[in-house]
């Protein structure tokens, strides 16, 4: 029996590549450069040129682009660069409010194919959890009200 392979479209493909990554990314650090919570955390503030490249690298080959961003960086080891940042529920929580923000507005803007900000938000939220590095409480411990 042969080797089974999936020819589905990566979503980075399906939402049209490069462009798209750019501007989530963009929407994203326009929340994150007037997020008093998030901003003091990134050393090259104001500047987050360097901080919107590395995160688009980063999205675009996670969701099946090209692999820049380890051909620059390496492997991503996310909780081994962001373990100097104090990252705990606040900062968790502003973080997936200014991406959240940013993906609905991207794919209402772009046309994002149905379930595009549904698939990114299911990596996003558990993502956003496994970077914290303090003893707070988790994401699934503040149930659905909050």
């Amino acid at each position: 029996m042969g080797a089974v392979h999936d020819t589905a479209p990566t979503l980075f493909f399906r939402v049209g590549g490069m462009p798209f990554f750019e501007a989530l990314v963009d929407a994203f650090y326009d929340g994150v450069a007037t997020d008093e919570v998030l901003l003091p955390l990134y050393p090259e503030q104001p500047d987050l040129t360097g901080a919107r490249r590395r995160l688009t690298l980063f999205l675009a080959q996670y969701w099946g682009g090209p692999p820049t961003y380890m051909e620059e960086r390496g492997h991503p080891r996310l909780r081994m660069r962001h373990f100097p940042f104090h990252v705990g529920p606040r900062e968790r929580d502003r973080w997936l409010v200014n991406m959240a923000a940013a993906v609905e507005a991207v794919c209402v803007e772009r046309s994002a194919p149905e379930g595009t900000a549904a698939e990114l938000m299911a990596y996003f939220a558990p993502a956003a959890e496994h970077l914290r590095n303090d003893s707070g409480p988790s994401i699934s411990s503040r149930g659905t009200g909050g």
